[in-house]
């Protein structure tokens, strides 16, 4: 990105606009890719956690703890700096996840979930996906409703409801 801003800055000063502007443009398209990129990362960290909680029927303090990092850190990754339009829309997850997370989250899932059980395919079996995204992006859909604030609590509403939720909160009280 160096090279670019001083192409940019060479392009300005030597009043080549049309040249400084196509610079912009590949800056803009490379800020895109690398916050999506981040979204990505967040997104398959939190599907991971929902696949082990799906299989284990069980809900631990870290995953819940990586669930709301998860949900939080693409909360805020996800909105433009306008704060009144997204990267990633709410009708867009689905597709997201079924076409770039899914399958990597099961590989990555595959090699912990129950000490590493199962193997990718074996997993992927198990796995009520259709459920699986339900979850998902019913989490994600409370990032555009609600303040970073408002967020914790609500996300533990939701975990409450998952496999082994119940437990989870009775042993933190």
């Amino acid at each position: 990105m160096t090279q670019e801003l001083l192409d940019l800055r060479t392009s300005i000063l030597e009043e080549r606009y049309s040249d400084a502007l196509a610079i912009v443009d590949d800056l803009e398209g490379m800020s895109k890719k690398e916050i999506l990129r981040k979204i990505k990362a967040f997104l398959r960290v939190l599907v991971i956690h929902l696949i082990f909680n799906q299989v284990e029927q069980r809900l631990t303090n870290s995953w819940a703890a990586s669930i709301r990092n998860s949900l939080r850190e693409i909360q805020d990754v996800n909105q433009k700096e306008n704060r009144t339009s997204y990267y990633v829309n709410s009708d867009e997850w689905e597709d997201l996840i079924e076409e770039e997370i899914l399958e990597n989250a099961i590989a990555d899932a595959s090699e912990e979930v129950m000490n590493g059980k199962y193997t990718r395919s074996q997993l992927s079996s198990m796995l009520d996906k259709p459920q699986l995204l339900q979850i998902t992006t019913r989490l994600l859909d409370l990032t555009y409703t609600h303040s970073a604030k408002e967020l914790p609590a609500l996300i533990e509403s939701h975990l409450i409801q998952l496999p082994g939720g119940q437990d989870w909160i009775a042993r933190r009280k």
